[in-house]
C-alpha cells in the first residue's frame, strides 16, 4: 500500500514540475507586459488600457522610405490645438493624446514608418481622449507636423539637435528625504541647487542640451536616472548631493567632496572631470577640498557609461554649513560652480 502511494506521489511530482517549467518558460513575457501596462497607466492616471505590445512591428506598418519617423493616423475632424504631444525623457516615453479617440483604435487608423528604436506600444483611453504611449529605447527630441488626420513625429537624437548633452540629476526626492537635519531635508537642498543651475543653463547656449532627473518633488528610481544619461549618449553626468557624517551627530567636519568612477580609466575620465568638479566648487563657494572618493559602489556611478562626477556640495552635520546650504545666495553659489565645472569640462574636450 504504502508503495503503491509513493508511486502516485512521484507522479504528480512529475506532472508538477512539468507545469510549473511551462509556466517559467512564458511568465517573464507575461509579466513583463504586465509592469508596463502598470507603469504607464500609473504615468497616464485612470486612463483606462485598452491595448498594448511589446513588440511593435506587430502594429506599426513597416515603411523603409521613413527612416526614424513614423506617420500616426488620427481622427480628421478633431482640431490641432487638442493634440497634446509630451515627450517624458525619464522614462523615454512619448505621449501622444488627441480627442475622439475611440476604443477600436487600432481597427480603426493606422501608424506606419520606422519603429527600430521603440520598444513598446500602447494605447488607452482617458475620458473621451486617446492616448497612445510609445516606450523608446534612448533619449530622442521630436520634430511634429500635423495634417488633418495624420501626425508625423521625427526622431531626433540629442547629438543631432545640441552640440553638447548634460545630464544634471538632483539626489532623493518624493518619499526619498535623504540626509535630514533640524528638519531640513537633503532633498530640498539638491533640488534647489538644481533649480539655480538650471537658471544657468537656461540663460546660456542654446548650443548645449540639458537633461534634469527632476525639477520637483519627485523621486526617479537609480535606473531612470542613470538611463537618462546613458541613454541621451550625454557627455556628462553631474548628481547633486549633500553629506552627512558618518556617525549622524554634528561635527565641525565641513567642506566639499566628489565621487568618481575608478573604473573609468579613459583621458577624459569620471575622475578628471571630478577634479574640475572639486576646484571650481571651492572657487565658488570658498569652501574647503574634503577630497576625492572613489564611488563605484555607488549605483549611478558604477553604471553609468558616460563621464560622471557626484558632487556632495557641503555637510548638513555641521552647523554652519548647513545654515548656508539653505541660504538662497549659497545654493547659487553653488549652481555657479557646477556650471563653470561644466564649462571647463568642455573646453578640456569632453
Amino acid at each position: 500500500m504504502d508503495k503503491k502511494v509513493l508511486n502516485i506521489v512521484t507522479v504528480l511530482s512529475g506532472i508538477f514540475t512539468v507545469i510549473v517549467c511551462a509556466g517559467l518558460h512564458f511568465f517573464p513575457a507575461l509579466h513583463e507586459k504586465e509592469v508596463l501596462a502598470a507603469q504607464q497607466e500609473r504615468e497616464i492616471g485612470n486612463a483606462h488600457l485598452i491595448a498594448t505590445s511589446a513588440n511593435p512591428a506587430d502594429v506599426v506598418k513597416t515603411d523603409d522610405s521613413m527612416d526614424a519617423q513614423l506617420e500616426i493616423g488620427l481622427p480628421e475632424e478633431f482640431p490641432e490645438k487638442e493634440l497634446v504631444i509630451e515627450n517624458d525623457y525619464i522614462t523615454q516615453t512619448v505621449y501622444v493624446r488627441f480627442a475622439g479617440g475611440g476604443d477600436d483604435y487600432f481597427d480603426t487608423y493606422a501608424i506606419r514608418g520606422s519603429c527600430d528604436h521603440i520598444a513598446s506600444l500602447s494605447y488607452y483611453k482617458d475620458g473621451s481622449d486617446g492616448v497612445i504611449a510609445l516606450e523608446l529605447d534612448q533619449v530622442f527630441e521630436l520634430e511634429d507636423s500635423y495634417e488633418p488626420g495624420r501626425l508625423y513625429l521625427e526622431f531626433l537624437s540629442p547629438h543631432d539637435v545640441y552640440d553638447k548633452v548634460v545630464v544634471v540629476d538632483a539626489g532623493h526626492g518624493g518619499h526619498a528625504p535623504g540626509a535630514v537635519r533640524l528638519g531640513i531635508s537633503e532633498k530640498n537642498i539638491d533640488l534647489a541647487i538644481l533649480k539655480q543651475v538650471k537658471k544657468l543653463f537656461d540663460d546660456g547656449s542654446d548650443k548645449i542640451g540639458v537633461y534634469y532627473t527632476r525639477t520637483t518633488d519627485t523621486n526617479p528610481s537609480l535606473e531612470q536616472r542613470v538611463q537618462l544619461a546613458n541613454r541621451s549618449d550625454a557627455d556628462l553626468f553631474i548628481s547633486i548631493h549633500n553629506n552627512s557624517d558618518s556617525t549622524g551627530n554634528f561635527t565641525k567636519t565641513s567642506g566639499t567632496q566628489v565621487m568618481f568612477s575608478e573604473s573609468d580609466t579613459s583621458e577624459l575620465s569620471s575622475r578628471r572631470l571630478a577634479q574640475i568638479c572639486m576646484k571650481n566648487m571651492v572657487e565658488s563657494l570658498n569652501g574647503t577640498d574634503k577630497g576625492l572618493l572613489k564611488g563605484d559602489r555607488i549605483y549611478i556611478i558604477r553604471t553609468s557609461e558616460v563621464p560622471v562626477a557626484l558632487i556632495e556640495v557641503g555637510f548638513m552635520t555641521n552647523y554652519e554649513e548647513l545654515e548656508k546650504l539653505k541660504s538662497e545666495d549659497y545654493q547659487k553659489k553653488a549652481a555657479e560652480g557646477i556650471y563653470n565645472a561644466v564649462m571647463e569640462a568642455f573646453e578640456e574636450g569632453y
